[in-house]
């Protein structure tokens, strides 16, 4: 087995991560929770709820938006072989429209986390969501803004999301190929839009969000997946 390094020993032995100020206040069960797929015009909301161990090996650990597809896909294998428990919950584009965007990311938050903690022995002592809201739950949550950034396990939600949506979007593109989901994953991009003016929406298009049916009638916002507040 390769020996780490110091700096890898744990991601806790660097300030950047709130993990390492919350475990000196005796917190050391911390959840983290990120979603995938606000912005797109198709397919689902991904949430995850991860909690990583105080001792990990994860140096290259950030930010989904930040790391290119390759260093993404070998983080989220190095995620799950690491991880104390991963917790995942979708919602799925009929849903979004009945709730809204911002409810059916609760929802799936909210899935997420009672998935994972069916699959530990203790719950977490804290959870930790990115943005700056939060949802009803009966265990402590905390909002972080740029939590992606910020937070170990949220950084980890947010890789494990982002794989997992691209993974669901990638497997629906034989089932429609007209639109290339393979590509945009459900964003905006030209070739979706000019997809969606050729052929109108398929089953996996968000009928409530502008740019789908028409620009007039609909009501959700389709902005990319930034730091967008809940």
């Amino acid at each position: 087995m390769a020996k780490r390094s110091a700096q890898q020993t744990s991601l806790f032995a660097t300030p950047r991560w709130m993990e390492e100020e919350l475990a000196q206040q005796g917190l050391h069960r911390i959840a983290g929770i990120d979603e995938a797929g606000r912005g797109p015009l198709a397919g689902p909301v991904v949430a995850a709820a991860v909690l990583l161990p105080p001792s990990c090996d994860l140096p290259e650990l950030d930010d989904s938006k930040r790391l290119t597809e390759a260093i993404r896909r070998t983080l989220f294998d190095q995620i799950h072989q690491q991880a104390l428990a991963i917790g995942v919950g979708v919602v799925d584009a009929p849903e979004i429209d009945q709730r809204n965007i911002l409810q059916a990311t609760f929802h799936a938050m909210s899935l997420a986390l009672d998935h994972l903690c069916r699959l530990l022995p203790d719950p977490p002592q804290i959870v930790l969501i990115d943005g700056n809201k939060t949802f009803p739950h009966t265990l402590p949550c905390k909002a972080v803004i740029k939590g992606d950034q910020l937070c170990q396990n949220v950084a980890a939600a947010s890789i494990i999301a982002k794989v997992l949506r691209d993974q669901i979007m990638d497997a629906m593109h034989p089932l429609y190929p007209l639109y290339g989901f393979d590509k945009h994953k459900g964003y905006p991009s030209p070739a979706h839009k000019l997809a969606l003016a050729q052929h109108g929406p398929s089953p996996l298009h968000r009928l409530s969000f502008r740019g789908v049916l028409s620009p007039d009638t609909n009501a959700e916002s389709s902005d990319a997946d930034t730091d967008l507040p809940l």
